[in-house]
């Protein structure tokens, strides 16, 4: 990223180039899910795993095909809340940014906790305790800090995770390859239906976070051409890493199904103690890369919608110096910790991805409005198939959601109750002090 970046006063700045963004997609995506999950979905399918991962990838680059066309219309802050605002209008759009909101929020709770436990193979101390609300209290200051500071340390910081990340996950895979036992993989028993469906949903968190690129556009020096490009980038070369990933620890770890941080214990097998420490080493770069990009997300998010006057007006105030929406950072921090601190990773993992994926079903039905309406703002790239791809991303979304478990469902429809009265209680406050004509 080059050391000079375009301002627009009194606004945000844009300061993210393309391959900032592609590293941002990169690092939303590739954070916690891939290091916990290769055993609970081993545990539900076996070998089928690899056939899971092959499918969410293909379920979500059908979403990410929708989002890119919709993406390359728009270049202000907001994503999917801009979006379906336009397409649907201020309500609807509201619901879907209060949406998004809740997913990356309970996203990067289930991630804390997660790199706390692998942080706990190098001191056991701060897996449980003080000792681990202390360690995640430091990473979630850490980075709301970073970006209080501005959106180019922001980017900077990003560019060097995903280096760091990208790096031992590759000596991982290709070390591990050659010494894969073929044996170990059993396609002889096939599962269920709700069986896998139940593992793709799992894996959808894995493969879900790039959505916080979308709503950084308006920090984004190119937007409608950076955007595109980075999503369809970073998914490919995230699902080849799960891939091989996948690939290896089945081949190398017998107790796969029962390992609480599986790629360090498949690492242990074939690198030994240092490798497992550089795998563990490399989780929580990962994890910290994530968190990075979901804090821009969840506090760019109430800053857009405090800006259309949908939520208190104090959440769209910038720092007069380093042009960053410092009361959204600090809420959702607060937030953050609150929620991490108090729930399981399981159920803010199943939390994040239910809200995920009903905003990605409304933004998927905008682009059929948005085509339609001639007062759509034009697009720089048009998916061809005319309605093929948004009637395939819903009705993936809609085989996702039916394996969903009604505890997590019923939160996810209580939250949503909860930002309707939030609404309604925006407009009678508007209403209550807007002038009254002589």
């Amino acid at each position: 990223m080059s050391a000079t970046a375009t301002a627009v006063a009194p606004g945000l700045v844009r300061a993210i180039g393309r391959w900032d963004l592609v590293a941002f997609v990169i690092n939303g995506i590739l954070g916690a899910g891939i290091f916990g999950l290769p055993a609970k979905v081993h545990a539900l399918l076996g070998a089928w795993g690899i056939v899971a991962i092959v499918a969410c990838a293909a379920l979500i680059g059908v979403v990410i095909i929708c989002f890119a066309e919709v993406s390359s219309r728009f270049s202000k802050t907001g994503g999917p809340y801009l979006y379906t605002t336009e397409a649907f209008g201020p309500s609807v759009g509201f619901l879907t940014g209060w949406l998004l909101w809740l997913a990356r929020i309970s996203g990067i709770c289930a991630i804390a906790g997660v790199l706390a436990e692998y942080a706990s193979f190098l001191v056991p101390a701060v897996g449980h305790g003080a000792a681990r609300a202390m360690l995640i209290t430091a990473v979630v200051v850490g980075v709301s800090l970073l970006h209080v500071a501005g959106v180019r340390h922001a980017a900077r910081f990003g560019n060097v995770v995903t280096i760091a990340k990208l790096a031992p996950l590759l000596v991982f895979v290709a070390l591990g390859l050659p010494i894969v036992v073929g044996a170990r993989f059993d396609f002889s028993v096939h599962p269920a239906n709700h069986e896998f469906s139940g593992a793709v949903l799992l894996l959808a968190f894995a493969f879900v976070g790039w959505e916080s690129a979308l709503v950084a556009q308006g920090e984004v020096r190119d937007p409608r051409r950076d955007t595109p490009f980075a999503l369809v980038l970073g998914l490919s070369a995230v699902t080849l890493f799960y891939i091989g990933i996948q690939v290896v620890c089945v081949g190398v770890l017998p107790g796969l199904a029962t390992s609480q941080r599986p790629l360090a214990d498949a690492a242990l097998q074939f690198l030994g103690p240092f490798g497992a420490t550089l795998i563990v080493i490399g989780a929580m770069i990962s994890m910290l890369g994530t968190i990075n990009g979901s804090v821009l997300t969840v506090s760019r998010l109430p800053f857009a919608m405090a800006e259309a006057g949908q939520l208190p007006h104090w959440l769209a105030t910038l720092h007069p110096r380093f042009r960053t929406p410092v009361p959204a950072i600090v809420l959702s921090a607060v937030i953050v910790l609150s929620l991490t601190i108090s729930s399981t990773f399981t159920y803010l993992l199943t939390i994040s991805t239910i809200a995920r994926l009903l905003v990605f079903a409304i933004t998927c039905a905008a682009l059929p409005v948005l085509r339609r309406r001639a007062t759509s703002p034009p697009a720089l790239l048009t998916v061809p198939g005319g309605l093929t791809a948004p009637v395939a991303a819903l009705a993936l979304i809609t085989w996702l959601l039916a394996s969903t478990s009604w505890n997590e469902t019923r939160d996810v429809l209580l939250a949503t109750v909860a930002g309707v009265a939030l609404l309604a209680l925006m407009r009678l406050t508007h209403a209550s002090t807007r002038p009254v004509d002589p």
